[in-house]
């Protein structure tokens, strides 16, 4: 099985890819939108853990993307531009080495086993208290320093449209019980979009919360700041954190707040403000509540537009929260793809969720995972270019 992953990944990054722009002629506009490549699979043939790790290449009609079992990451989103351009939606890395250091670890990864904040890194099921390591102050952040961004997935299923990785996460890993087994599966679309289904199993009582962590520029990666991206949350609250970043337990509503994004609102506008919450978060880093209609599978979470190239991407999904970060710790520290080096904000994630610490907030919905009740979560990106 092995052999045939890699014979279809290298086959793959063979036969897709793409020639790199040589037009030099274009408006101040469209100078921020690049023409790319997918990467070479030669930096990422490496082993972690004593487990291979390979680059794996999927299209379909206006969409091309590049993925890694390490931490089953996206490391490239590629779709066309208003001058039928390919450019990259996500920032990223060439190589395996770079996705290890300390600042990269989250870059386009599967995070979990719970995603985003645990206070102080403790939890209690059925009465019975359980501690995982702290690796952000003294909170667990993400599953912890070896969590499931951190570890080489196994190929489970592939297609030319379609790619499935697998990890068993065994009992007592980073303090969470149970062995848990996940699968995470990319699929794209024309159109275009980007799919990604979640389901996972577990032997004993845990708590689950997955999410993909991208950090997405819509005028290309390496094209410089976000901040004049427009952003539209159909959120009518929001959960305001304390100084270490850990939920307060307040729910409060977003109305006359900088949360407020229920109107399409550039980050800029904002993202400076001289409020207390804004101010904690270096600018948002902040969990807002979907509105939801209990008879639809999927919600609208989000919709971002990109300043210069006009490209929108919309954001649906069947999770109750999604977290807003704006790139506010990115220091200009970690060189991406093609040489660009990351300033501040030039990523803003959006991750799909449900809350963080609500496993010590019994009032906010669950995610104790219980044996014989599967997990499922999907999430899609979908992108509209101007024409």
């Amino acid at each position: 099985m092995k052999s045939v992953i890699r014979m279809f990944s290298l086959l793959l990054v063979t036969g897709l890819a793409i020639q790199g722009c040589t037009e030099q002629s274009r408006s101040l506009e469209q100078d921020a939108v690049r023409e790319v490549s997918l990467p070479s699979a030669d930096g990422f043939q490496t082993s972690i853990h004593g487990v291979d790790t390979e680059l794996y290449h999927l299209e379909a009609d206006g969409i091309r993307a590049a993925f890694t079992n390490y931490g089953a990451r996206l490391v490239s989103l590629l779709v066309k531009d208003t001058n039928d351009q390919w450019i990259d939606m996500v920032l990223g890395f060439d190589n395996i080495e770079a996705y290890t250091q300390a600042g990269a670890l989250y870059y386009g990864a599967t995070v979990g086993r719970y995603a985003n904040r645990l206070d102080s890194g403790r939890f209690t099921i059925e009465g019975k208290p359980y501690q995982t390591p702290p690796n952000d102050g003294a909170n667990s952040l993400h599953g912890g320093m070896a969590g499931l961004s951190q570890q080489v997935w196994t190929v489970s299923e592939a297609t030319n449209r379609s790619l499935s990785f697998t990890y068993v996460s065994p009992d007592g890993e980073m303090g969470f019980p149970g062995d848990l087994t996940t699968q995470v599966t990319y699929s794209i679309e024309g159109g275009p979009f980007l799919k990604i289904d979640y389901t996972a199993t577990t032997n004993k009582p845990t708590v689950i919360n997955l999410t993909h962590h991208s950090y997405f520029n819509l005028n290309g990666e390496g094209s410089g700041t976000i901040v004049d991206h427009l952003l539209q949350v159909p959120a009518d609250s929001m959960l305001p954190v304390n100084r270490s970043l850990i939920p307060t337990g307040e729910i409060r509503a977003v109305e006359g707040t900088a949360f407020d994004f229920r109107d399409p609102v550039a980050f800029s506008n904002r993202i400076d403000a001289d409020t207390g919450q804004v101010r904690i978060g270096r600018g948002y880093d902040h969990t807002l509540i979907l509105s939801m209609e209990s008879s639809q599978a999927y919600h609208n979470a989000a919709t971002v537009t990109g300043d210069k190239s006009k490209i929108q991407m919309t954001v649906l999904t069947t999770e109750p929260g999604i977290q807003v970060y704006s790139g506010n710790f990115m220091n200009g520290s970690l060189t991406g793809k093609g040489g660009n080096v990351y300033g501040f904000r030039e990523g803003f994630c959006l991750e799909t969720q449900h809350f963080p610490d609500s496993p010590n907030h019994p009032d906010w919905p669950s995610t104790t995972l219980m044996p014989g009740v599967p997990f499922h979560s999907s999430t899609i990106y979908k992108f509209r270019i101007p024409r």
